[in-house]
């Protein structure tokens, strides 16, 4: 597997890029970034190069586009095959070319190949996404722009794994400029970073608008984190969006759209019944990686030693009554019990280390779900992994398989961690995600996660639409299958029709 940062030629060869500029804007829980790549080919020959780059697993792409010189080429979506054969024949008629391709194994993986570019000669690659924000247990909004992308363990057998490829620390040579505008129907109250930033700019005196950007000078050699706290949170709102007036009429495009941000309330009598029993099944990922360190700054650490804190907090905060079992995985996988008590469960887990090997991951949740469910014990399975994990089309669909008998809560470990298989993990076991970047926000996320698999999950969930009279609503967000006390719900819809006069 190649290991080489950032933008490689065909011969697995740097390519200089030289500057990254982001633009974010931030509307209640939805931000749409713009990133620009820019780059050089100092060679004397024209050259091939490869750039394979991380996005969030449910990003929704809608623009890509390249310019070299004074030309610029706007991509248009066509059939994987189709793509690659217009490419390949406009490299071989000496014409400049890109392709932008994502994974067949992991939606968070993109390969960008970028074919012919001159001696000398400069490029400029730009791609616009739009992405949910992600909500803490401290009610903040979380955006993630990836800059470290973990390589991806497969065996020697697996046939065409993406190649995918990781910057070691300190070898990025090149600053990111990184500027957000945020807005909200709530008032802004903080922005915080694991970065430097500049001080918060309020753009109007109710501040729901408001600007921040990082420090300048950073380098681009770690995930940089944002979170956006609004104040109340928990109150419904609802953005709406306009049609474009040259758009075609009746269509999706020329039509408004509404974003609804809710946070569901259930009755007391559901909230206040949390489990006192349960199986709780917590599969550990002991693979070589996970000795790496959690990100490249100081005092970093190790992956296995967060999560060996992260599953000692769930094990010391489980109710009286529970049953629990633990899984270590790598190319093989191992479980602790039959244990007697909790004490030596916690000694053990303590001794646990990063010494299995690869990051095998389906064998033991084939095993996990061969067992038989305790009887009046609804099982909850935990999984903590780097992410490391090169089939994950194929682990989201066996945790799908089995989610009407476990549930899935899932930690992403470190910097880097696929969103695709933590966040697909969570999503088809009708859990939760968190990510674990470091130590400072490590025991709310694991509470609430904890809080969520002792609720009683509710389901057949339906949503009822109280519009004007010549108003109708088309739902474009998939159903709602489970929500949580506290959880964040995102309904889209697209209006169409005229309200009358007086309504």
């Amino acid at each position: 597997m190649a290991n080489c940062c950032g933008l490689v030629t065909d011969k697995n060869e740097p390519v200089p890029l030289k500057q990254v500029e982001v633009q974010v804007q931030v509307q209640g829980h939805v931000a749409s970034v713009s990133s620009t790549l820019q780059y050089e080919n100092k060679e004397e020959r024209p050259l091939e190069a490869i750039f394979v780059f991380p996005l969030e697993a449910d990003a929704a792409l809608c623009h890509f586009s390249a310019k070299i010189g004074e030309t610029e080429v706007v991509a248009e979506l066509q059939e994987k095959q189709k793509a690659r054969e217009q490419y390949d024949d406009a490299l071989s008629s000496g014409q400049q070319a890109f392709l932008l391709e994502e994974s067949s194994e992991s939606s968070d993986v993109f390969r960008l190949s970028v074919g012919s570019l001159l001696p000398g000669q400069n490029a400029s690659v730009t791609l616009a996404y739009v992405t949910e924000l992600a909500v803490q247990a401290d009610d903040a909004l979380r955006f993630c722009l990836p800059a470290v992308l973990n390589p991806r363990y497969a065996p020697q057998d697996s046939g065409n794994v993406p190649q995918v490829t990781s910057a070691p620390g300190g070898s990025v040579p090149y600053t990111l400029s990184f500027s957000v505008q945020v807005s909200s129907p709530c008032p802004i109250s903080k922005v915080e970073s694991n970065c430097p930033l500049e001080p918060l700019k309020y753009v109007n005196p109710n501040q729901t608008k408001a600007t921040v950007s990082l420090s300048p000078g950073h380098k681009f050699d770690r995930d940089v984190e944002l979170l956006v706290y609004y104040s109340g949170a928990h109150q419904p709102t609802a953005i709406v969006e306009a049609g474009q007036a040259s758009a075609k009429p009746d269509t999706l495009m020329a039509d408004p759209v509404v974003m609804l941000s809710l946070y569901p309330e259930f009755p007391a009598e559901v909230t206040s019944t949390l489990a006192t029993s349960g199986e709780f099944l917590f599969l550990m990922d002991r693979s070589s990686s996970m000795g790496c360190n959690m990100h490249n700054g100081a005092g970093a650490q190790k992956r296995i030693e967060s999560a060996r804190d992260t599953l000692l907090l769930l094990l010391k905060s489980l109710p009286l009554g529970c049953f629990f079992n633990i899984y270590g995985f790598g190319s093989h996988h191992e479980s602790f019990f039959p244990l007697e008590m909790m004490e030596k469960a916690l000694e053990k887990v303590k001794g646990m280390r990063a010494d299995l090997g690869g990051t095998e991951i389906l064998r033991p949740l084939r095993d996990i779900y061969s067992q038989p469910c305790l009887r009046g014990h609804p099982r909850q399975l935990f999984i903590f992994t780097d992410g490391e994990v090169w089939n994950t089309k194929d682990v989201l669909d066996l945790v799908k398989k089995n989610v009407h008998t476990h549930r899935c809560f899932s930690f992403g470990i470190g910097e880097g961690a696929s969103s695709a298989l933590i966040k697909g993990m969570a999503k088809e076991g009708s859990g939760h995600a968190q990510f674990i970047t470091g130590p400072d926000r490590m025991q709310p996320k694991v509470m609430q996660s904890l809080r969520f698999a002792l609720q009683p999950a509710v389901k057949d969930i339906s949503v009822k639409w109280n519009v004007p009279k010549g108003v109708a609503v088309t739902l474009l967000s998939p159903p709602l299958n489970v929500l949580f006390q506290g959880q964040r719900a995102l309904l889209y819809a697209q209006l169409t029709g005229q309200v009358r006069p007086g309504r």
